[in-house]
């Protein structure tokens, strides 16, 4: 298979690095915006949510599907490989983890807080499922922020590395 050129490749890490922006971005952008509620204003939640969607929508979802195929680009047109470098796996299975969550937990949640917000208007303020749903969507933020964080570090550092094992000859 054909491999991607230096200049192909620096192309490619500044694509990376704007999108992983824009996905990382998105997520704390979402965290701010939602740290200042307080689920006592039926208006400002709902604007707040509002928000929350369309950074999701066009900012997180942006970077993640570009990210994705991104590194399936990575994967396939250059020396990295998909599983040549256990730092490389590692980095593909947290971010399936971290997309799961994001879609079926993340994604899910909000919705279903939206969809109480629109019908039960500001009833949906003190519906248990409401306030359960909005809390465990914010632990699951968390849990994206914390595993793109720990998928930086991996990025940088590159543990498991194969050591390079040095052959000495003495002299008898």
């Amino acid at each position: 298979m054909k491999t991607i050129g230096n200049n192909g490749l620096k192309w490619l890490k500044i694509t990376h690095i704007v999108l992983v922006a824009l996905f990382f971005g998105g997520i704390m952008s979402s965290v701010a915006i939602h740290t200042g509620i307080k689920l006592d204003s039926y208006e400002v939640t709902l604007e707040t949510y509002k928000r929350i969607v369309v950074i999701s929508d066009y900012v997180i979802r942006t970077g993640a599907v570009g990210t994705l195929i991104v590194g399936f680009i990575y994967g396939i047109f250059t020396k990295w490989g998909f599983f040549k470098h256990r730092w490389v796996t590692v980095k593909w299975i947290l971010f399936i983890i971290q997309t799961v969550v994001g879609i079926f937990v993340v994604d899910h949640l909000m919705m279903t807080n939206m969809a109480l917000l629109e019908k039960e208007k500001a009833l949906a303020l003190s519906n248990p499922a409401f306030i359960q749903n909005d809390e465990w969507r914010q632990y699951a933020v968390w849990f994206q922020v914390g595993v793109t964080l720990f998928i930086f570090i991996i990025s940088v550092l590159k543990p498991w590395k194969k050591k390079r094992t040095s052959t000495k000859v003495t002299a008898a």
